[in-house]
């Protein structure tokens, strides 16, 4: 499974509609187009964590999709709510991908 967490700025008070917003997008077909298995989101005081998992790399995928009109309509609705976490040097959403330097797994053998 694959990993990718973006991380952004959140307004105080906004998990609620932010989650509206990805719950109405998840019943449609852009998880399906990005390829993803499943979405979790986290809040961090105004830091915003958003980890989607799937079976490939999604960042090619969401690349591809920024101009859908679901992917557009996400966005839109979004900025209401989420900001970029270093607005200087966003410039999409790859910008917004943590970078992972370690993991650890724990052995599946009894």
């Amino acid at each position: 499974m694959h990993q990718s967490l973006i991380v952004a700025r959140m307004a105080p008070g906004s998990a609620p509609g932010i989650a509206e917003v990805f719950e109405s997008s998840d019943r449609g077909e852009l998880p399906h187009l990005v390829g993803v298995a499943r979405r979790s989101l986290f809040q961090f005081g105004d830091v915003y964590l958003h980890l989607i998992e799937s079976e490939r790399d999604p960042g090619p995928a969401i690349a591809k999709v920024t101009g859908h009109p679901e992917f557009v309509d996400v966005s839109r609705r979004l900025s209401a709510y989420v900001t970029a976490y270093d607005p200087d040097t966003w410039r999409s959403p790859k910008d917004a991908m943590a970078h992972c330097f370690y993991r650890w797994e724990r052995d599946s053998r009894p």
